[in-house]
């Protein structure tokens, strides 16, 4: 029986169904890229599905009858992809099904940036009650800045909107966009905003594009929100604009380095609200993904046996 690994340690039901004809390899919850590496030599799969950890070179020439990886998510930075090309290895993402899941994990950093809401239940917790002294930020009228227009921008678009807020965006490539969205340029982005979300892939050109230099250009006060890839931001930069009030609170759900470290100074950085790369985890997400996983790659899978 032909083998598919999946680069995790398991799949909803519904895709392991769709899968039934396959003998499946699973490579637990957190997969080195030396783990996959040892798995694809010795099972020599026809097919992956990358969950967790990076999918490169070593591990497509490890795997001589790999003909397809599908991404159990959006984002393929993790997936080699001139590696893929050059040994006509097919590759396919998950695009927009996690739309919903990001867009409103995008709205809870937000708002519990602007209300302080994390203190506030450390405070209570502590003993204290700062009814008389605490005064959070309201949202309604102050303008959001997004990075990206793709399906999950444009979901949370659909969310500021809703919450009053003013909604500009820079996507070189987005067309069509709803009459709420105002499309500008990046310096537009840092002068007009208040409030700046990340919705794009990560790539070679906007590498830690969130930087120093970004950073002092923005609204004194901003608030920094980012669900998309960690490698857009310089943390360094960002922890500096956080202490000196620059930036007034960060919102973050990668990194980059993951999983953080636990001695990484933004643990300790008490204007930080972090959650550990689960924007796109729903019980709904998790199920719709694995199924359009599971589809894409037998899709696939079947293409390349003609």
């Amino acid at each position: 029986m032909e083998k598919i690994l999946v680069t995790g340690a398991d799949l909803a039901p519904p895709a392991l169904e769709l899968l039934s004809g396959y003998e499946l390899v699973f490579a637990g919850k957190t997969p080195t890229e030396f783990d996959v590496v040892e798995l694809c030599k010795m099972h020599n799969p026809i097919g992956v599905i990358v969950r967790y950890g990076r999918f490169g070179r070593s591990a497509m020439e490890a795997a001589p009858a790999l003909r397809a990886v599908s991404r159990h998510g959006a984002g393929v930075d993790v997936i080699d992809l001139d590696a893929a090309k050059a040994l006509n290895i097919e590759v396919r993402s998950a695009v927009g099904v996690n739309a919903a899941a990001v867009a409103e994990h995008t709205a809870a950093l937000l708002l519990a940036c602007a209300k302080s809401t994390v203190q506030l239940d450390a405070r209570m917790r502590d003993g204290h009650w700062d009814k008389s002294t605490h005064k959070s930020q309201e949202l309604g009228g102050k303008t959001v800045g997004l990075i990206g227009l793709g399906a999950i921008g444009r979901r949370f678009a659909r969310i500021a909107d809703a919450m009053d807020m003013k909604v500009i965006g820079y996507d070189p490539n987005a067309r069509d966009l709803p009459e709420y969205v105002e499309k500008v340029s990046l310096e537009d982005i840092w002068k007009r905003s208040d409030v700046v979300s990340l919705h794009c892939p990560l790539t070679d050109s906007n590498r830690a594009m969130i930087n120093a230099q970004v950073l002092a250009k923005c609204r004194p006060g901003v608030i920094f929100v980012n669900t998309a890839r960690g490698g857009l931001v310089d943390e360094a930069a960002l922890l500096e604009a956080l202490r000196s009030g620059q930036v007034f609170a960060a919102g973050l759900d990668s990194f980059a380095q993951e999983p953080l470290a636990s001695d990484h100074p933004l643990l300790k950085e008490p204007s930080v609200v972090l959650s550990p790369h689960i924007g796109g985890v729903s019980v709904d997400t998790y199920v719709n993904l694995g199924l359009t996983a599971a589809n894409n790659l037998v899709g696939m899978l079947a293409a390349a046996h003609r």
